[in-house]
């Protein structure tokens, strides 16, 4: 009976999340047809050990000696060596359920970039660290090289003649790589983008990151990206204050990277709530 209950209870599990939305906040929706079909590979699971658990019930009505010299068949013996192996699988089974229905899913934010460190992959060859992108997009590891090369031309000459740079939804991530890829052909474009102020110690006081977590396949590999933008004047904003900021691109070599990036010169920016879904998705050809 308890199989039965875990069952539906990770058939409820991905019902819930696809109900309310929250399965957005673990996978790029690019892949939500596989969690969807969990609901009825759990729920076909639910029914077969349903079947299997009253049939069992059936024949145990016909068959009442089961003492420890009854000829059944069955070793009772080994059903009790099983009871230690239960403690252990079943209480694992149910924390997913516990962690979906009792607390709230957390969003990624300053303190995970300050938890993980600030810095560019390229200056951490190999390691641990090298899986969690930061600032700058680089989707070449996904991609043949020829292919990588083709998709980023393709995303300059999307965006060569637009007066204003928007990157916002599936085009966020993309539209960011293409920048870090071509700097020098979107200086001084005008450029407008969303997401959350980030300060450290190594900024003006005129200056601030602006980013976003952005997710390529799942939760598990998310990267935060952005821009630094600089002010015509000097100003205090704490972290994980949302803005959508408007200014034209430049570039500059930001000693803390040891790398030229792309800035962004605010001319207007202004504060927003927090969006309902605050993460970007690469979105694949």
């Amino acid at each position: 009976m308890l199989r039965i209950i875990i069952l539906m209870a990770f058939t409820f599990i991905f019902m819930h999340l696809h109900a309310t939305g929250d399965i957005t906040k673990y996978i790029n929706m690019r892949y939500s047809y596989i969690s969807f079909s969990a609901i009825f590979i759990f729920l076909a699971l639910t029914i077969a050990q349903l079947y299997f658990y009253m049939k069992g019930e059936d024949q145990h009505d016909h068959h009442h000696d089961h003492g420890p010299n009854c000829s059944c068949g069955h070793d009772h013996a080994h059903d009790e060596d099983k009871w230690y192996k239960k403690l252990v699988i079943y209480p694992i089974l149910i924390v997913p359920f516990a962690s979906v229905m009792f607390f709230p899913v957390a969003t990624l934010d300053s303190s995970t970039v300050e938890a993980k460190g600030f810095h560019f992959p390229i200056l951490h060859d190999g390691g641990s660290s090298s899986l969690h992108q930061f600032l700058e997009p680089d989707t070449s590891t996904y991609y043949g090289a020829d292919y990588h090369q083709k998709m980023m031309d393709q995303t300059q000459k999307y965006y060569k003649d637009k007066n204003t740079i928007k990157l916002e939804g599936p085009m966020f991530l993309k539209g960011m790589e293409a920048l870090y890829h071509y700097p020098g052909e979107f200086t001084g474009k005008n450029i407008e983008l969303t997401g959350f102020s980030y300060n450290n110690k190594d900024l003006k006081d005129n200056q601030l990151f602006v980013f976003r977590f952005g997710i390529i396949h799942c939760i598990a590999d998310a990267g935060v990206y952005g821009m630094l933008l600089q002010f015509p004047k000097d100003m205090k904003m704490e972290n994980d204050q949302w803005l959508t900021v408007k200014g034209k691109m430049s570039t500059m070599y930001y000693q803390p990277l040891k790398k030229t990036i792309p800035i962004l010169n605010v001319t207007g920016y202004e504060k927003i709530s927090k969006p309902k879904d605050p993460y970007a998705y690469w979105k694949f050809n």
